[in-house]
């Protein structure tokens, strides 16, 4: 059953009646929304499994569940350490799923993304015994972007959870006085666990650690009742798992505040009195929801369906949980090289660059300018210690995340280090760019000869970093210019042009080619591969990603008429349902929402002057691929740390980043009547769309007819007014 907006805030009314909400506009009108923003977020979408086979494109094998969504419900603040959510499963993307009646604990830590879920607690009664899995309905659940509720039926105990950034709030209302206990399963994590440790600090507070890979993940608690003993089971070993006996008394409700640190137990305790200190569960709960409000409030829409409301605010929402604060509120943070730092910047993680290169850390630069420069010099201060900037997964696109925020006017980070690091990447060998040596003598990356290669071959994934590297050349050849390195600016320009050298204009594909030259045969441009030729997509779905010449891409097929043809092939050629790969769904033709590397595909008929049909792909996207299934709650592909959420969120505003380097903006035709961006210092961008179809006719820029369809980032910087006219 979907967890209906109404009941959801009946659920927590106490609460909320007790949190001041605005209502208003910044001028003092009544806002044109039934509820504020803050109410349209359900955190429980992307958490239901794809179920449709005519969205995902195949029958799944028996067992599968569909790599969508990958989200989960819980409490957070925008880019916080803590992301307090229930575990129904480990060793999936984001630990919950929807379809599942046991939680198997509350993880302090997410992204979903198959690692993090740290420092598992559940609370359990006196009877409980191992395994120990809380059982729970929808009906008796409930969520909001800083609160979780659910009673565990098995164990008679209602559970409410908020959060800071650096600590949480967690509250038990037990069945019975007697019997209370307190599992914490830290031997358990979506990731090997490699040791733990929990102790006894006085008579109602406890510490410990979680250690995963190269994280330590430090905490303290502090319990509102008496801790009687603590007994662990295989302690420090995976899997083992310390359960805290509160001593009996009358009190049935408990209350257990924990502060997280990745440095130390101090910093954790210090953490906690900082944050969190005296204050009640409603009182942290209500200055979560102010600041989610005053986040959220940033972009104000008219018009368009309650059901659209939801899906933008909700993506907008996930958009702004990753990257994750690392920093204490001291300042202190754990570097690249293990050691303990403390600068002038908060330390965050690595932004997932090849999932969200493309557009979410574009609305972070728009939104939240001083959180991107902070990122940056968190980039920045690892390559201290590797002498490159870390990308993520594929390709090298903090060429194009700090290029593009350089561009955009955010420039206080040491923008000559990063420039000095980001030609490491692009030059030397052993850093970011791998098999980059081939890639500056053959101008592509080659792949091996595989016989009879299938979904799981290992290759270079040649094309796809080719393609990539193209980009990020051109990338850094705009920094390269304001750096006034004429020299480089020019040799990485014309390395932009490599995408050339991988396509085959008797095919009109891109496509592999081996060491000699020869293109790579037998070709299939229907077969998906992980990691041969293309990452994760295959020929269709990557054959129009030169996001930075579309003009010179046209070229190599002759003519527009032929390009024009490719393209309507790529989104009504049926997807072969023999062809197999889990993480590539969604599918529109050959064209995959469900996975980032053609999510640029859908504009390209701009370029041969028919933004018609990209906004017919468009508006089919945001009303069938979001929101989906039996209980509205499914994505048709990987959330991917808030990239398809920020796809939806430009695309429903009538803006989008097509070349998120370059600092201007794609026009679309938006879902809703007006959206104003309130932006700082009292700066307004105000976004008007007129007219009764879906058709663009023309742009007019603060009152001027502009030609062509972008606009220039310059008016985020002074305010202004973008009217969207549509064809009769």
């Amino acid at each position: 059953m979907k967890i209906k907006q109404p009941i959801l805030f009946l659920c927590i009314s106490v609460i909320l009646s007790s949190c001041k909400t605005d209502k208003t506009k910044s001028d003092g009108e009544p806002a044109d929304l039934d509820k504020i923003p803050y109410e349209y977020v359900n955190t429980f979408m992307g958490t239901a499994p794809l179920l449709d086979e005519a969205i995902i494109g195949y029958t799944p094998p028996e067992g599968w569940r569909v790599w969508a969504g990958l989200t989960y419900p819980g409490s957070s603040l925008p880019n916080a350490m803590v992301q307090l959510s229930p575990i129904t499963e480990y060793g999936t993307g984001a630990g919950y799923e929807y379809e599942d009646t046991e939680i198997l604990g509350f993880a302090h830590t997410n992204k979903g993304h198959w690692n993090l879920c740290n420092l598992p607690v559940l609370p359990i009664s006196s009877q409980a015994k191992a395994p120990y899995k809380g059982t729970f309905s929808h009906d008796n659940e409930s969520a909001s972007p800083d609160f979780y509720q659910v009673h565990l039926q098995n164990y008679d105990i209602n559970v409410r959870l908020t959060s800071t950034l650096r600590a949480a709030i967690h509250e038990y209302q037990y069945g019975k006085a007697d019997g209370k206990r307190i599992l914490f399963d830290l031997g358990t994590a979506n990731n090997h666990v490699s040791h733990w440790e929990i102790s006894k600090v006085s008579s109602n507070e406890i510490s410990g650690f979680q250690k995963v890979g190269k994280d330590k993940i430090h905490f303290f608690a502090r319990i509102d009742g008496a801790i009687d003993r603590i007994a662990s089971t295989n302690l420090g070993k995976p899997k083992g798992y310390a359960i805290v006996h509160l001593k009996d008394n009358s009190k049935e409700k408990v209350t257990m505040k924990m502060g997280l640190s990745y440095v130390n137990v101090a910093n954790a305790k210090l953490n906690l009195e900082e944050e969190v200190g005296a204050k009640s569960f409603d009182e942290v709960f209500c200055e979560g929801k102010k600041i989610w409000s005053d986040f959220l409030n940033q972009i104000e829409v008219a018009g368009g369906s309650e059901k659209e409301k939801e899906i933008f605010y909700t993506s907008l929402y996930k958009s702004f949980l990753w990257p994750a604060l690392r920093s204490d509120s001291n300042g202190d943070f754990v570097d690249a090289s293990g050691n303990i730092q403390n600068k002038d910047f908060q330390y965050y993680t690595i932004p997932s660059l090849w999932d969200t290169y493309r557009n979410k850390v574009v609305l972070m630069e728009i939104l939240r300018p001083e959180v991107t420069s902070d990122v940056i010099e968190s980039l920045i201060d690892r390559g201290k210690v590797t002498g490159f900037i870390p990308t993520f997964f594929h390709g090298d696109h903090a060429a194009s995340f700090i290029t593009g925020s350089y561009l955009r006017g955010i420039k206080d980070f040491d923008v000559e280090k990063a420039y000095e690091l980001l030609l490491n990447n692009a030059y030397k060998e052993g850093g970011t760019r791998p098999y980059i040596k081939e890639y500056m003598e053959l101008g592509y990356i080659s792949d091996p000869k595989i016989e009879e290669p299938n979904t799981e071959s290992k290759g270079k994934a040649g094309v796809s970093k080719t393609l990539e590297f193209s980009y990020d050349d051109y990338s850094l050849s705009l920094l390269a210019k304001e750096m006034g390195d004429s020299e480089h600016q020019n040799d990485l320009f014309d390395r932009s042009n490599n995408y050339k050298n991988v396509f085959d204009q008797k095919t009109n594909f891109m496509r592999g080619r081996f060491a000699n030259g020869d293109w790579i045969t037998p070709f299939n441009p229907e077969y998906p591969y992980y990691e041969y030729m293309y990452r994760e997509a295959n020929a269709w779905q990557v054959s129009f990603f030169v996001p930075h010449d579309m003009h010179g891409l046209i070229d190599q097929y002759g003519s527009s008429e032929k390009f024009e043809e490719k393209l309507d092939s790529l989104f009504s050629y049926k997807w072969n349902p023999n062809h197999i790969a889990r993480n590539v769904s969604g599918f529109m033709g050959q064209y995959s929402q469900g996975n980032q590397p053609g999510h640029e595909a859908p504009f390209s008929y701009y370029f041969i002057e028919k933004p018609e049909k990209s906004q017919a792909v468009i508006d089919k996207l945001l009303s069938d691929y979001y929101g989906i299934g039996k209980e509205g709650l499914a994505l048709s592909g990987m959330d991917d740390a808030g990239e398809m959420s920020s796809w939806y969120v430009f695309n429903a505003l009538g803006l989008y980043p097509f070349s998120p380097t370059d600092p201007e903006y794609l026009v679309t035709v938006p879902i809703f009547d007006t959206v104003t961006w309130h932006l700082k210092d009292g700066k307004n961008v105000k976004i008007i769309r007129e007219g009764n179809t879906r058709a663009l006719k023309d742009i007019h820029v603060d009152g001027t007819k502009i030609d062509g369809y972008f606009i220039d980032h310059s008016v985020f910087e002074r305010g202004g007014e973008v009217l969207i006219r549509t064809k009769n």
